[in-house]
């Protein structure tokens, strides 16, 4: 299991690094659907890690940047 969650951890913090890279290069915007989709599920990968791993501050952490990158892709619509 352990390797499992370092998969996922290192998955969703990947994601959410390159939507910040492609952001900060001008190649995304910070309302687009690869940008928003790219920090939701990072975001839910690494909640599950955080609550796998019983950190309550990343949980809240992860799981605010989900809902916020959910409304954002709810707004487009």
């Amino acid at each position: 299991m352990n390797v499992l969650v370092q998969i996922l951890s290192i998955g969703g913090a990947g994601l959410i690094l390159l939507s910040f890279f492609r952001l900060q290069r001008g190649s995304w915007k910070s309302h687009g659907l690869l940008y928003l989709w790219a920090n939701l599920i990072g975001a839910l990968l690494l909640t599950v890690v955080a609550v796998y791993d019983r950190r309550a501050g990343f949980i809240v952490l992860e799981t605010t940047w989900a809902a916020v990158s959910l409304w954002g892709l709810v707004k487009r619509r």
